[in-house]
């Protein structure tokens, strides 16, 4: 179905789908709102080619380029509702500052607005679905923008890094965990992707999704980046079982010199043994081993299962913040992780 936002572009814009030659130009226009917003470049060019390319998601019906009279590339959006149950859809978009103020933005997210009501019949009737978007905390256009939009604040997220000065605290396991490496092999990756699932059940805004979906992103992800090293992906074992994971790279887009925790979790036997704090370390530590000079992680800043103050007392930092907006497309049910049973 073709879908029209109810708000008009001024005269000579132009709007259609993204392609993948556009991967370049919409790379470049998120740079440029990345280094007003922050002061550097957070986006790549193979990882927007690569988000582009994942399962279960189209192009051309997901995203919306604009152009300006002159040939500018003033805005861009793109709407995430590719998973089976989706009641939080994702929707991510930027205008060049160039182009702030001349309605692009508004025009983009009454699109994305619409685009998103097409998945409300998916979902059985008695469910919530919501759509979020998010941005800076530090970023006062885009705040008014979300808020214009009739989106609500609904949540913070934090980036926390640490600096490597000096030797790393030593790694010191609970009684009976070992660690290893992920093994490279299919079955050990969808056995460590099952124990994510697990282990961020507890975690805000998780919903259930098919492991096999879970399976088909992740090593979409995983096969198209070069600098993919299974050796810092650290699974923390007790026999046969995994006890948790870091998940680990081994640089950000934004600083080659920091390595990243992507993913750290515990499953919940075996929580509040020292698992995730030992995890943290043994990642630290592999990080200084090939170079890096500093870590960083996000993480929820209302964490339900605590993950603040654990990163707090591993010596991490909080760097920015980004806060996440809402708006309720459906009311009903909220299928979504909203508190933790103690």
């Amino acid at each position: 179905m073709q879908i029209e936002a109810q708000i008009e572009l001024k005269e000579g814009f132009i709007v259609r789908p993204a392609t993948m030659d556009d991967a370049e130009i919409v790379t470049n226009l998120l740079n440029a709102c990345s280094q007003v917003m922050s002061g550097v470049n957070d986006h790549d060019v193979d990882e927007t080619r690569t988000e582009w390319g994942s399962p279960d998601w189209k192009l051309e019906d997901s995203t919306r380029v604009v152009f300006a009279p002159n040939g500018d590339l003033a805005g861009y959006v793109e709407v995430w509702d590719n998973m089976p149950l989706p009641v939080n859809i994702w929707v991510w978009g930027r205008t060049h500052p160039d182009y702030e103020g001349e309605g692009v933005a508004s025009y983009l997210m009454a699109w994305a607005e619409d685009r998103a009501r097409q998945a409300v019949n998916r979902v059985p009737p008695d469910i919530r679905v919501a759509i979020g978007a998010g941005t800076p905390s530090t970023y006062a256009p885009a705040h008014r923008l979300l808020a214009g939009c009739g989106m609500e604040m609904k949540r913070s997220f934090y980036t926390m890094e640490i600096e490597f000065e000096g030797e790393v605290v030593q790694t010191r396991w609970p009684a009976g965990i070992t660690v290893r490496s992920y093994d490279g092999t299919d079955g050990d990756f969808r056995a460590i992707l099952a124990a994510v699932n697990e282990s961020f059940t507890d975690h805000w805004g998780f919903v259930e999704q098919p492991l096999d979906q879970t399976v088909s992103r992740w090593q979409h992800f995983i096969s198209s980046d070069p600098d993919f090293d299974p050796a810092l992906w650290f699974i923390a074992m007790e026999g046969d079982n995994i006890a948790g994971m870091s998940l680990c790279y081994s640089k950000t887009t934004r600083d080659p010199q920091m390595g990243w925790v992507g993913t750290l979790g515990v499953r919940r036997p075996w929580r509040r043994k020292g698992v995730a704090l030992a995890l943290l370390h043994h990642s630290f530590a592999a990080f200084q081993g090939i170079g890096k000079q500093r870590a960083g992680l996000g993480v929820d800043a209302s964490s339900l299962t605590g993950a603040t103050r654990l990163y707090e007392k591993a010596g991490m930092h909080v760097a920015r913040q980004f806060d996440r907006y809402e708006k309720v497309l459906r009311p009903g049910r909220d299928i979504s992780t909203q508190s933790v049973d103690s």
